[in-house]
């Protein structure tokens, strides 16, 4: 019986799963987006400040925190196929609830509840994790294509969604966009009906260690410091994803440019993402993390003096393909440090608080523009974060060298 589950591993059944994997995610992650492309029209329509009009993206990215641990909960109980019927529903009743909202608080309430935490949540920790438990030798590159899904999202939803705002209003644009969540993503659902394999024996390597102390540490500890390196690393992230739309309206090259800037900044962290899958299948997800920490924070600085448009095309760029391996690398670090039947939860733990510092980040970002009618300290506040987020990896780093050339350690199945 384990012969035949462990047959599966990495075999094309488990590429064709990925597949539908990367689509539902592409499709059930375009709330993290829509609400960065509408935050100029909402701010004009209900006549907010700019940090009142970044709450709703703060709202979702909280329901995202608590989603993904409630999703996660779900997917290692019943399956992941179960969480991601509820993201389908939620997106669609979302959308409606969007494009009927009476004021910015709704118009939150609707993103936080329905297409954050019931919605969103459910295609991102879930999925990831459930493609790390259908692969052990490309188990780097099939993180790295899931968690791109969320890439591919920002990468085709915001040119659609500021078309619709400029053509049919962002109201209708929101209904639209829950309609195609409901039609595509109930079917891709049935895909997933399956439930993973037994995981193989882990591989004779430091990324296949998993004991009942990780690293010498309580393993709510060590998922702790994960969460606290998760919001230090994307409180740096948000600035430049969340706010680049707004930065180009206020520099005149209007929305239309900043959504194509976050379009390239997204596309390139696909590519991105791919290449540090190489990278993390051969030095693991420690090492992965520390890299992406110390590049995102070179292409922060990149950001200082870019205000003309093409600058900033060509940094946004260089960020994308600076920053896309950090966000896998948590899922690659549980993965090697943690059993595998606690993968959604722990997954979904360590994927939510990485959104806790892209809420944090996006407010932040935004009130520090509103107190300095700039952003250039909001950019030097996420290069701090940045720091914060590269010492926390490279001590996890350096203890996980002394820990791993101990005696006495005891392998399990990873």
């Amino acid at each position: 019986m384990q012969d035949s589950a462990a047959a599966q591993i990495d075999s094309p059944r488990a590429w064709l799963r990925l597949v539908a994997i990367v689509l539902l995610s592409m499709l059930g992650s375009a709330p993290m987006w829509s609400v960065v492309v509408m935050l100029p029209a909402v701010q004009a329509e209900f006549g907010t400040a700019r940090a009142d009009a970044s709450l709703p993206y703060t709202m979702t990215m909280v329901g995202f925190v608590f989603g993904g641990v409630l999703m996660g909960r779900l997917a290692d109980r019943f399956g992941v196929m179960v969480p991601v019927l509820v993201g389908a529903v939620s997106l669609g009743a979302g959308g409606v609830a969007a494009a009927l909202a009476p004021s910015v608080f709704y118009f939150g309430l609707a993103y936080g509840v329905l297409m954050g935490c019931l919605g969103a949540a459910a295609v991102f920790g879930p999925l990831i994790a459930d493609a790390s438990l259908w692969f052990a030798r490309r188990r780097g590159i099939a993180l790295a294509l899931a968690a791109s899904g969320n890439y591919l999202a920002g990468t085709v939803w915001p040119p659609l969604l500021q078309w619709g705002v400029e053509t049919i209003g962002w109201r209708h644009a929101h209904l639209a966009m829950g309609a195609v969540c409901i039609a595509t993503m109930l079917p891709l659902a049935l895909a997933l009906r399956t439930r993973p394999p037994l995981p193989p024996a882990s591989p004779p390597r430091p990324a296949g260690v998993a004991v009942v102390h990780p690293l010498g540490l309580p393993p709510n500890l060590l998922q702790a410091i994960l969460g606290a390196a998760g919001i230090a690393c994307c409180v740096a992230m948000a600035m430049p994803q969340v706010h680049i739309v707004a930065y180009c309206v206020d520099l005149g090259y209007g929305a239309q440019r900043g959504a194509q800037m976050l379009s390239v900044m997204l596309a390139a962290g696909i590519v991105s993402r791919l290449l540090f899958g190489a990278v993390m299948d051969r030095i693991g997800g420690l090492r992965t993390l520390v890299l992406g920490s110390a590049l995102q924070g070179v292409a922060l600085f990149l950001f200082l003096p870019a205000d003309g448009m093409v600058a900033l095309f060509a940094v946004s760029a260089v960020f994308g393909l600076f920053q896309g391996g950090i966000v896998p690398s948590y899922a690659m670090i549980v993965r090697e440090y943690f059993p595998p039947a606690q993968a959604g939860t722990r997954v979904g733990i360590a994927l939510s608080s990485t959104l806790v510092g892209m809420a944090l980040g996006g407010w932040m970002a935004g009130a520090i523009f509103d107190a300095t009618g700039s952003y250039r300290a909001a950019m030097w506040n996420g290069i701090a974060w940045n720091l914060v987020n590269l010492c926390i990896a490279l001590w996890l780093l350096r203890r996980a060298t002394r820990w791993q050339r101990g005696a006495g350690l005891r392998r399990v199945a990873a």
